[in-house]
């Protein structure tokens, strides 16, 4: 097939994300609204299949991104994933939970009082050592429902084609990167408000560099996917561990 013209390709990854991402409001709406919990289970089909089902319509072939998981009978692309994954996690939990007590205990308090809430919004948070009552089923859920899912179609679709239109142009830590890493960030972060709107959603652009890169480094989704997972798992459970979220 003819190659595209980069603004053919960007109206194409913006057509596709915000088509997919207005469904899944939808879907979440309807589950809010009393729908049953199983309509829920159409997001991660949405994030997994909208991309192929568009290549496949317009004389693509999907088998052109990493748009599916490597097969489980070869190994390599999973250990290296776990390794990349045992590195980066090495290098950054004690900082991460650190920055997490700060931040909850400390920080997020003294800048709602400089901001002028009152006493009475500004959350006391401690640490209250309450883990997660189902960690099994927390860390399936994020890792099969939330992280797979969305790798597949922000790193395996939107990054990939966003890097037809700027090609990497740079080697930072064993990976060739560009614009589409960015891009395919700040869509990412801007797509959860989409979704359901959060205060603290444009701040997930910078993990999502670290999930881009890690795509770069390895050609597939699967590190950036079990780190996603881990993030959201730990993030998950500091919250439980302090208090923030019921067990």
């Amino acid at each position: 097939m003819a190659e595209q013209e980069p603004k053919a390709i960007l109206r194409e990854v913006v057509l596709v994300w915000l088509a997919t991402l207005l469904l899944i409001r939808l879907v979440v709406m309807a589950a809010d609204a009393g729908a049953p919990e199983l309509v829920k289970a159409a997001v991660p089909l949405l994030f997994m299949y909208a991309p192929v089902w568009w290549l496949q319509r317009t004389g693509r072939d999907p088998d052109v991104y990493p748009l599916a998981l490597p097969a489980f009978s070869d190994r390599a692309p999973y250990i290296e994933a776990l390794k990349l994954n045992a590195l980066i996690i090495g290098l950054i939990l004690l900082p991460w939970l650190a920055g997490y007590h700060y931040w909850q205990t400390s920080w997020l308090p003294s800048i709602m009082e400089s901001l002028g809430f009152s006493p009475r919004s500004i959350p006391e948070v401690e640490y209250q050592g309450t883990w997660p009552s189902s960690p099994l089923l927390l860390i399936a859920y994020h890792l099969f429902f939330v992280a797979i899912p969305e790798e597949l179609f922000y790193r395996g679709y939107v990054q990939s084609r966003l890097d037809e239109v700027w090609p990497p142009r740079w080697r930072l830590f064993g990976a060739d990167i560009g614009w589409g890493l960015i891009a395919a960030s700040a869509i990412f972060a801007l797509g959860h408000s989409i979704v359901s709107l959060q205060w603290w959603h444009p701040f997930i652009f910078f993990p999502s560099l670290v999930f881009g890169w890690m795509r770069c480094r390895t050609g597939t989704i699967v590190a950036g996917a079990l780190f996603h997972a881990w993030s959201n798992v730990q993030v998950t459970t500091l919250d439980t561990l302090y208090g923030i979220v019921p067990p």
